[in-house]
């Protein structure tokens, strides 16, 4: 549906997006996971005709954006970060006009209209200026028109951003009920957003691809650096001397606390739980535990240790944040 080919973007001598490459399948909510500046919105733009790549190409059912830019947009609904609304238009009369550029027939419009207004539950402000709207229902209307004509694709960059937690948890319902008829492509940086709606996740660092693959499978990168957490009120020295008596630890990290408290971290080889080891190795030794704790891989340890290093230029963010709203100001 969606081919992504050694996509670049060079702003300057920044390199935005640095070819990148994936495919999007049909059926699916893909989720750009990344830190701010790690190229989302760029490549978004990109895939939507927005922006121009400086190297790569980005294919829609068959046509390259580029060079048949009306036949693969046709294929795509798209939510900007900043929804591209024009605040003194009423939002109905704003849909109407959106549904007409995306050249619907005039017997269908009205159709539409009350359709995605009915799926984005705007009834109750259909007649009001835009400009007088909530943020939350400024979004419901940017996403109806992303929705409008229903295509195939719809991409979603920070749906949610700037939402309190109940239009939230709205527009996350939302978006799940789009999935059903809808290829989507979420972009966040929100690692609960993701986990939450996705399907698969690609996680984008420095605007380069570090993991593609289901939330599962990512979680399971990490499985061998599980670790376990403990505490108990003995010397350093005694806890060093228990925890050598222990198999299968391939590495510990002893600190004291106050109060004659010793705080432990142990990393047991990969597919051996030792949880009960420990604790029978400090009760033999007369030494009662504060705290046993096994920590689990979490979709937040793969994004943390994916991207720990990155670092952005704030000089080159301002000018990418600026170059990109630029784009989106006045399009739709």
């Amino acid at each position: 549906m969606i081919e992504v080919r050694n996509l670049v973007k060079r702003y300057g001598t920044h390199t935005a997006v640095d070819h990148l490459s994936f495919t999007v399948k049909r059926g699916q909510i893909y989720g750009f996971l990344g830190p701010n500046g790690a190229g989302k919105s760029t490549t978004m733009n990109i895939m939507t005709g927005y922006l121009g790549a400086t190297e790569g190409e980005v294919v829609i059912n068959g046509h390259d954006i580029l060079k048949e830019p009306e036949l693969a947009k046709r294929s795509i609904g798209y939510l900007p970060e900043m929804p591209p609304l024009y605040l003194d238009m009423k939002v109905e009369e704003y849909l109407q006009f959106v549904a007409a550029l995306k050249k619907l027939k005039r017997h269908q419009i009205g159709e539409q209209v009350e359709k995605v207004i009915e799926l984005t539950k705007i009834q109750d402000v259909r007649g009001r200026l835009i400009k007088n709207l909530s943020k939350g229902y400024k979004q419901r209307v940017g996403l109806a028109q992303a929705i409008i004509g229903f295509p195939e694709i719809i991409i979603l960059d920070e749906p949610t951003v700037g939402l309190d937690p109940k239009q939230i948890i709205e527009i996350r319902e939302l978006i799940r009920e789009l999935s059903k008829s809808h290829t989507i492509i979420l972009s966040s940086h929100i690692l609960a957003e993701i986990s939450e709606v996705c399907d698969y996740i690609m996680i984008i660092s420095k605007g380069k691809l570090v993991a593609s693959d289901t939330p599962e499978n990512l979680e399971k990168q990490l499985k061998g650096t599980e670790q376990i957490f403990l505490q108990a009120r003995a010397s350093e020295e005694t806890v060093k001397e228990i925890l050598s008596s222990v198999e299968h630890i391939v590495h510990m990290s002893v600190e004291v606390l106050e109060d004659g408290i010793t705080r432990m971290t142990v990393t047991p080889e990969e597919g051996f739980d030792i949880r009960e080891d420990l604790f029978f190795a400090f009760a033999g030794a007369g030494c009662p535990l504060l705290e046993l704790q096994k920590t689990k891989a979490t979709l937040e340890k793969v994004f943390l240790e994916l991207t720990q290093n990155e670092k952005q230029d704030s000089d080159t963010e301002c000018l990418e944040e600026s170059e990109e709203e630029e784009t989106d100001e006045g399009n739709l």
